[in-house]
């Protein structure tokens, strides 16, 4: 951390797309500060500030700039599809466009602002291989009672679609999931039901999260999952608990669109990093 962090505290926004909430530290000008321990006391609810995922914004020689994903556990995110579209509406922003690339463990990825002001990215093709995802058996078959797929899309997902999404207990079978056993690194884990033609209800458990009220590559993954499925085409409209979110797997990638929303600006005063500095 440097010197100026620490004597002055850290600046950070707080955003949210569809109540999907972000915690964004814009780390372009310095060291980047974050710590597992510093991203569990900022996710902390209670004594923190509190989010669904943390997003470091830090420099790219090949795009506008990189993103790094925290969960509120303290560990790596591969990716985050609200995330990446909030930071990215207030980083076209800033540079006074409509669109703009940015980097992430999956690559380099495209991001739009729409006519009708909702924020598109193209999160990159899904992930349908076994070993890519990863799991431990056939992505289309997995030995799990639901017959759940599991799709990547730069993080593992396991979808299940079920009669009725809004009945399913999230908090009873979603850490169940998570830490299955044919999922090595852990899983976020998606319910859904089929409400009409190409369009989803959606509620999700995030691995290292819990029960969230959006999740972007988790819709993304859904939306893949349910087009091989033979349940909807490639455009999906997907009401989640936080609000409508829309998928369309394109030949360049999966693309997600939906609002985005700027809550606060703030500045985490030093005591506080002190403290997460001297917690294990």
């Amino acid at each position: 951390m440097n010197v100026q962090s620490a004597l002055s505290g850290l600046p950070f926004m707080k955003m949210h797309g569809a109540g999907n909430d972000f915690v964004v530290i814009d780390a372009r000008s310095g060291d980047d500060p974050v710590t597992p321990a510093l991203a569990r006391a900022i996710g902390d609810r209670h004594r923190g500030v509190g989010f669904d995922q943390l997003a470091v914004i830090r420099p790219s020689e090949n795009a506008d700039f990189t993103l790094e994903f925290w969960n509120s556990d303290g560990s790596k995110a591969g990716a985050c599809g609200n995330a990446t579209r909030c930071v990215s509406d207030w980083m076209m922003g800033q540079l006074g466009r409509d669109s703009l690339s940015l980097t992430t463990e999956r690559g380099t990825l495209f991001a739009r602002r729409r006519a009708d002001g909702l924020v598109s990215v193209n999160m990159g093709a899904p992930i349908l291989d076994a070993a890519g995802i990863p799991v431990l058996a056939d992505p289309m078959a997995l030995p799990i009672e639901g017959d759940p797929v599991a799709v990547g899309m730069g993080n593992p997902h396991c979808i299940f679609f079920v009669p009725d999404a809004e009945a399913v207990d999230l908090t009873g079978i979603g850490p169940r999931i998570e830490h299955h056993p044919l999922f090595p690194e852990r899983t976020n884990v998606e319910f859904a039901s089929l409400t009409a033609p190409d369009h989803l209800r959606m509620r999700v458990w995030e691995r290292g999260a819990g029960v969230t009220l959006a999740c972007g590559s988790g819709t993304c993954a859904t939306a893949v999952a349910a087009c091989l499925k033979g349940l909807t085409g490639r455009h999906v409209i997907v009401d989640v608990d936080g609000g409508r979110l829309e998928v369309d797997w394109r030949e360049d990638g999966v693309w997600l669109t939906g609002p985005t929303a700027m809550v606060f600006e703030s500045r985490l005063p030093a005591a506080f990093l002190a403290r997460a500095a001297e917690t294990p």
